[in-house]
């Protein structure tokens, strides 16, 4: 996959998000939705960076990074979950 075509799906990402925060009445939509998908990639990081001390690891793919930004930190949990029973 092209890097605009990654860029494109972020920006996506960033727009929906933004309309929903603008729609719950936040001050600053834009700024809300970026901390909420940093938050998702840093749930990601985190998992990975203590896969040493837990056994956990959740392969780096463009998929699991695109999961954890629209999902946030329930993104990275249903991950969990799915690589626990599948």
């Amino acid at each position: 996959m092209p890097i605009w075509e990654f860029l494109l799906i972020i920006a996506g990402i960033i727009i929906v998000f933004s309309v929903i925060h603008l729609i719950a009445g936040n001050k600053r939509p834009v700024k809300k939705s970026v901390i909420s998908i940093l938050i998702g990639i840093a749930a990601l990081a985190a998992v990975n960076l203590t896969s040493s001390f837990t056994g956990v690891v959740l392969p780096v793919s463009l998929l699991s990074v695109l999961v954890s930004a629209g999902g946030g930190i329930p993104g990275v949990t249903l991950m969990l979950a799915l690589n626990l029973f599948f």
